[in-house]
């Protein structure tokens, strides 16, 4: 994949580059001290993946990751952990806080070079082709795939795509993810955040901030924080 570094610090874009070194899928083209000097080398040349901080003079990091081209995937590099919840706001990757392990950066690549491979597929004619009360079958890769719910570990929402994620497999068909949450049984299928669908059955341990699902963490949004848990309380403990 090829990426660039935006970063108003010069030690951080090199901590950057030295961990793209030894990264063999990505190749660095560009590493830039803001926002508007990366748009211009962006309108010339290709970029895959953009490793982006938030704090900047100028044009910000949330700001520019608003306006780059809908098929670039953008990874935060930050160190202010607070704006986490915002990067769901603008469909980032991952989130990275400064400084960074070596072993958080490869599995944020490994994510962003998945979602790239998948996205580069032709799923032009995707969608959810039938829902019935305890399943769907989703068009994907030119093949029809029944997807039951209760395999369902949760669903993603990255742009203009959903990442149905069960225990053995990963789907992308293409739908916002509103459309599918529409379809899914509402008692189980909870809404944490604008970019993610969880199934509550799945949910293994929580927080007030997040929710554990495996080896998953998944944050929940302050818009969204509420209707969660009055839904999932509802359903843990019924009335008589």
């Amino acid at each position: 994949m090829n990426c660039i570094i935006v970063d108003d610090e010069p030690l951080g874009r090199k901590a950057i580059q030295l961990l793209i070194s030894d990264t063999p899928v990505l190749s660095l083209c560009g590493s830039f001290g803001d926002a508007v000097s990366a748009g211009k080398f962006m309108q010339v040349s290709p970029v895959d993946l953009v490793f982006l901080d938030i704090k900047m003079p100028g044009v910000n990091g949330l700001e520019f990751a608003r306006m780059i081209p809908a098929d670039t995937l953008v990874i935060f590099v930050t160190a202010y952990a607070e704006y986490a919840l915002d990067s769901y706001e603008v469909d980032a990757i991952d989130y990275l806080v400064k400084p960074i392990e070596i072993e958080r950066f490869r599995r944020a690549v490994i994510k962003a070079h998945t979602y790239h491979t998948l996205l580069k597929a032709d799923h032009s004619r995707n969608s959810i082709e039938s829902v019935t009360a305890d399943h769907i079958f989703v068009k994907a890769e030119r093949r029809y795939f029944k997807i039951q719910f209760k395999n369902i570990l949760f669903i993603e929402g990255l742009k203009d795509y959903v990442v149905i994620q069960t225990s053995d497999q990963r789907i992308v068909t293409k739908m916002n993810l509103k459309s599918i949450h529409e379809m899914l049984p509402k008692d189980t299928f909870l809404r944490t955040n604008k970019s993610y669908i969880v199934n509550s059955d799945y949910i293994d341990s929580f927080d007030n901030n997040d929710i554990f699902i495996g080896k998953y963490e998944i944050s929940i949004g302050n818009s969204y924080r509420d209707a969660f848990f009055e839904t999932f309380s509802m359903k843990n403990n019924p009335k008589d």
